[in-house]
């Protein structure tokens, strides 16, 4: 039975930082801004939708949960190795009074480094039931980032 080769995550360390403390502070603060009149969200603080980066076979797949948000409000690019997945999720009801409201609304954004060498015919993406795939082809084997030597001027303890 042959082995099975260890990948290695090619996206150790090079998810946006921004995206994830924007994450980790709207679920700390979800009971405070969840009130139907909060303000609408800009680029400076746009929410992050929950992603799952995979592979399957020799592709790279970047999934993104954007339940509600039309496909015309979602924008996907690439520039620079980095790939930015950006929108707005819009309040389409005006004519009803909200008594709790936990879904983010407005601007959202996540931007998500993609291995060296990724062309912008490698990727594409499909929006499909508030689901968007990206996928980037031949990019599952890409090495991570590698690791720099620190060195110190002090003498060693």
């Amino acid at each position: 039975m042959p082995t099975k080769k260890k990948r290695t995550n090619p996206f150790r360390g090079v998810l946006d930082m921004m995206s994830e403390m924007n994450r980790i502070s709207d679920t700390m603060s979800n009971l405070e801004t969840s009130s139907a009149t909060a303000t609408p969200r800009g680029f400076s603080d746009a929410w992050s939708p929950p992603t799952d980066i995979f592979a399957r076979g020799e592709d790279l797949y970047i999934r993104c949960e954007l339940a509600g948000v039309y496909s015309e409000d979602v924008e996907v690019s690439f520039s620079h190795g980095l790939l930015t997945i950006a929108g707005e999720r819009k309040r389409d009801d005006t004519d009803v009074i909200y008594y709790a409201s936990e879904r983010y609304l407005g601007n959202f954004r996540r931007e998500i480094t993609l291995p060296e060498g990724t062309a912008d015919e490698d990727i594409s993406a499909d929006f499909d039931d508030g689901l968007l795939t990206v996928r980037v082809a031949g990019a599952a084997n890409a090495e991570g980032p590698s690791r720099i030597q620190v060195n110190s001027k002090k003498k060693p303890r």
